[in-house]
């Protein structure tokens, strides 16, 4: 059986929740290093400021003007990625990029041959507001489910300190998340504040709300 919410064809100006898990469910990131190597490879591909890559090389991977990293996560065996592409092939081209680095610098790093990751990337295609917002406060809310992260603005791989003005690394994108809690755009928005305020204080499980495509 086909496996499920593997696209095939990118749509310009579409909304994408990106996610994969290691093979088997094995863990993709062993150590802080890992984690750090992984974020590289991102911001390498999208800072336009980065120019040097991990050898000294001047950086050729820029993609910043085709696609906006709107918020993401790493876990210990998984990753979310939430990207507005403008042109049609570049998440695919941001995703070769990355995680062909990542595999083999993993590869290299623990002596091991072979894929990393269970199979291609997941993909789905976001075309509700709601939907949206309840993806970006779930995927800033997972790492609440390690043992040893109480609150989740402490976390160190997400995109949610950028959210709350607590960082600002330009390779990730929040203000067009933002911008609905300006303007109230959305009617179930009406009683929050802030951003901040909807992730942490929104009674119910953004996971239920959002069903079963968050994460095979």
């Amino acid at each position: 059986m086909p496996a499920r919410n593997v696209i095939k064809y990118y749509i310009e100006n579409g909304f994408y929740h990106i996610y994969n898990r290691g093979f088997e469910k094995r863990r993709i990131f062993l150590d802080n290093e890992d984690y750090d190597v992984f974020t590289f490879f991102l911001q390498r591909s999208l800072d336009q400021g980065l120019k040097v890559s991990l050898d000294g090389l001047i950086n050729t991977h820029n993609i910043s003007e085709e696609l906006d990293l709107l918020c993401y996560c790493l876990m210990p065996n998984h990753f979310h990625l939430l990207i507005k592409q403008y042109t049609k092939d570049a998440v695919t081209k941001l995703l070769r990029r990355v995680l062909a680095s990542y595999v083999m610098y993993f590869n290299k790093k623990y002596d091991r041959d072979g894929g990393l990751f269970q199979g291609k990337p997941r993909a789905v295609l976001v075309k509700d507001e709601g939907y949206l917002l309840h993806l970006t406060r779930y995927i800033h809310l997972n790492p609440l489910e390690l043992d040893k992260v109480e609150k989740a603005e402490d976390y160190k791989y997400s995109s949610y300190k950028d959210y709350l003005g607590l960082q600002n690394r330009g390779w990730t994108k929040p203000k067009e998340i933002l911008s609905f809690f300006k303007t109230k755009r959305t009617s179930f928005l009406k009683d929050f504040l802030s951003y901040q305020e909807f992730v942490e204080n929104y009674k119910k499980n953004s996971k239920e709300l959002l069903g079963t495509l968050v994460l095979e």
